[in-house]
């Protein structure tokens, strides 16, 4: 496939545009770093958004004890190598403290108890803009966002509540005890990420390529196997040539059955498919606007 080096140098161009308003406008930056694809790309940009200066941000996980192993030791040796704060808060000292009630059941996640741990991470650290890789194209939801998504005092969206952005002018003004997400890749689809990740060679976990792991199926959707998951009577695991398009919480991340094991190879198969990425994403199914009410309780 033949890359549109232009569109993407404007896409990269914008979103540069928009890390930089960040550090212009707010005092307390954090990246929401979940060691997916998109945080990486985004940690990518900031770095180039600030060359030679070490970019301003520290970047911070919010952690729910059900992550694939590869992206730990990822974010980990990233942090390290760029020489940023690495800001780790765990869903389970908020289930230890009373604050989230775990999920019981076959079908039990810890994804939706992350917002709770994020709310209480950017209050304690008095965090003005937390900056993550949601792009409209993922999901009808994220697709009401604004570049700069304001957030009320208890960490909410309202997504009929939101400030016009004219010409590219970002307001960032808040009252004591708001604060803003920001999405600076808005506007790029999966297939610009997955181009742009091959034109500039950025490092991903392995995870993203073609390997073999013990799966079972859910619903339709291929999910990894863990030895916490519970499964159903009719469930088997096997093994299987799989990757990831998206990571997060083992829990609801699906995989995709592949044989893509280098970036032309996935390029090709991102451009010829049409399931959509968040398509495998298992808590995206538990109801027509499970995302959307996520996002108004505070999730990313």
């Amino acid at each position: 496939m033949i890359l549109n080096y232009e569109h993407l140098k404007e896409l990269e161009d914008e979103a540069i545009f928009v890390l930089r308003e960040v550090a212009a406008q707010f005092e307390r930056k954090v990246i929401l770093f979940s060691g997916g694809k998109d945080s990486i790309v985004l940690v990518h940009l900031a770095k180039k958004a600030f060359w030679p200066a070490k970019m301003p941000f520290s970047l911070m996980h919010i952690d729910t004890g059900h992550n694939f192993e590869e992206t730990l030791v990822f974010r980990d040796n990233l942090s390290k190598e760029l020489g940023v704060e690495l800001i780790v808060r765990l869903v389970q000292d908020s289930i230890d403290q009373g604050k989230v009630i775990e999920e019981t059941g076959i079908n039990a996640s810890r994804n939706k108890a992350q917002s709770v741990t994020l709310l209480d991470a950017i209050d304690e650290l008095r965090i003005d803009v937390a900056v993550g890789g949601g792009r409209r194209d993922e999901e009808k939801a994220r697709a009401k966002e604004r570049f700069f998504s304001h957030r009320n005092e208890f960490g909410q969206w309202d997504p009929k509540n939101q400030r016009p952005e004219l010409w590219n002018i970002f307001n960032g003004h808040k009252n004591i005890g708001e604060h803003f997400r920001v999405f600076p890749i808005s506007n790029w689809t999966e297939l610009d990420v997955w181009q742009y990740i091959k034109y500039e060679n950025v490092k991903l976990p392995e995870l993203y390529y073609t390997h073999r792991r013990k799966i079972f199926r859910r619903n339709d959707v291929y999910l990894a196997w863990a030895p916490f998951m519970q499964l159903k009577p009719a469930e088997k695991v096997f093994e299987a040539d799989v990757r990831c398009r998206t990571i997060g919480d083992i829990t609801c991340t699906g995989v995709t059955l592949s044989k893509a094991k280098s970036l032309e190879e996935i390029v090709s198969e991102i451009a010829a498919t049409r399931v959509t990425e968040r398509g495998g994403r298992y808590d995206d199914k538990r109801s027509e606007a499970a995302m959307e009410d996520r996002k108004r309780e505070g999730y990313f």
